[in-house]
């Protein structure tokens, strides 16, 4: 059944425009260091925002809905994703009544290249300055992976902001910190800008589990590596090393069992995505990435929330498993 789904999903994805096909192409001209030239589904529009004295500008969509039931879903992508890969889910919400807005946050996919580091603090004020722009007073928001971690932060530092918090196979579930030693960033931009797009794909199939066909994940290898080409490609380089250290070095479990909204966990009981796992002792690697466990158990600690476990499926739960995904998601935000 499963192969039927992502034999499904891989027609689906191939018709929604926030695809790239980079091997049909191989001589155009690259991306721009925000991504020009990669199609997104839907208008994407800029938001200025200051982080740490530097101008920035916050690439958004705002999708609204036929036929609104005065709610928003704020959609909050993963590290080594543009937030295009959403368009399932913003089509699921809309035709449910929800206004859909899906940043990009600053160092990812359309928005600013920051010349500075990355902080999950700055990502949670322009995330809330974004909903002041739009008039948003409360919205529910909907995570992933690396998106996770900020949806905690969001919630932990604006809890009256935030009405129901979905972690789609969070990341940042234990401290990484007791495991791997600190990585210097020079030696992690080297190992990154050797990498090719042949070791990124197995990268993505090994670290995430991935259960959708090949054609399925080009368009992640085409929006990373395309990039390569253009002159800006080493601020691009630099902000997508940044996001990684910030993820070592700002954790948020120890926040996880305080929030108090309304929370469910949506597991891929096959994801044991754990950041900075080769660089940790041998002896120790085999405990980390424990995540549907990992949830399971701050479920029960904290005060309002559950954890659902998809069998037979990886990191990218959403585009795996959507049927359940859906039903999921949608029972949950109804309540």
């Amino acid at each position: 059944m499963n192969r039927i789904y992502s034999a499904a999903l891989a027609v689906a994805l191939v018709t929604i425009p926030f695809t790239s096909h980079a091997a049909d192409a191989p001589q155009r001209e690259p991306y721009g260091v925000a991504l020009e030239g990669f199609a997104y589904p839907y208008p994407v529009h800029l938001l200025p925002v200051a982080n740490d004295g530097e101008q920035l500008s916050m690439a958004y969509m705002d999708v609204a809905p036929a036929q609104p039931n005065g709610r928003t879903v704020v959609l909050l992508h993963g590290r080594n994703f543009p937030s295009s890969y959403w368009a399932p889910v913003i089509k699921m919400l809309t035709d449910s009544g929800y206004r859909v807005v899906v940043p990009d946050q600053i160092g990812f996919g359309k928005s600013s290249k920051p010349v500075g580091e990355l902080h999950f603090d700055n990502l949670a004020r322009n995330t809330i300055a974004l909903l002041d722009h739009l008039k948003i007073d409360k919205a529910d928001i909907v995570a992933h992976s690396l998106g996770g971690m900020l949806g905690v932060r969001i919630a932990r530092a604006y809890p009256d902001r935030v009405a129901h918090l979905v972690l789609t196979a969070p990341i940042g579930l234990e401290d990484y910190r007791l495991y791997v030693p600190p990585t210097p960033t020079e030696k992690i931009v080297e190992s990154e800008d050797k990498l090719t797009a042949d070791g990124y794909r197995k990268q993505l199939q090994t670290n995430y589990a991935i259960k959708l066909p090949p054609d399925a994940i080009t368009p992640f290898i085409d929006a990373r590596f395309n990039i390569k080409g253009s002159p800006d490609y080493p601020r691009w380089l630099r902000a997508f090393v940044s996001s990684g250290q910030m993820i070592y070095r700002e954790p948020v479990a120890h926040e996880i069992p305080l929030i108090t909204e309304p929370t469910l966990f949506i597991m891929g009981a096959d994801d044991h995505n754990a950041p900075g796992r080769p660089n940790a002792p041998e002896a120790l690697r085999a405990k980390m990435g424990q995540n549907a466990e990992l949830a399971k158990a701050f479920a029960v600690k904290m005060p309002n929330a559950r954890a659902e476990v998809i069998a037979d499926t990886g990191h990218l739960v959403f585009l795996e498993a959507p049927e359940k995904y859906k039903e999921l998601v949608l029972g949950f935000l109804g309540h």
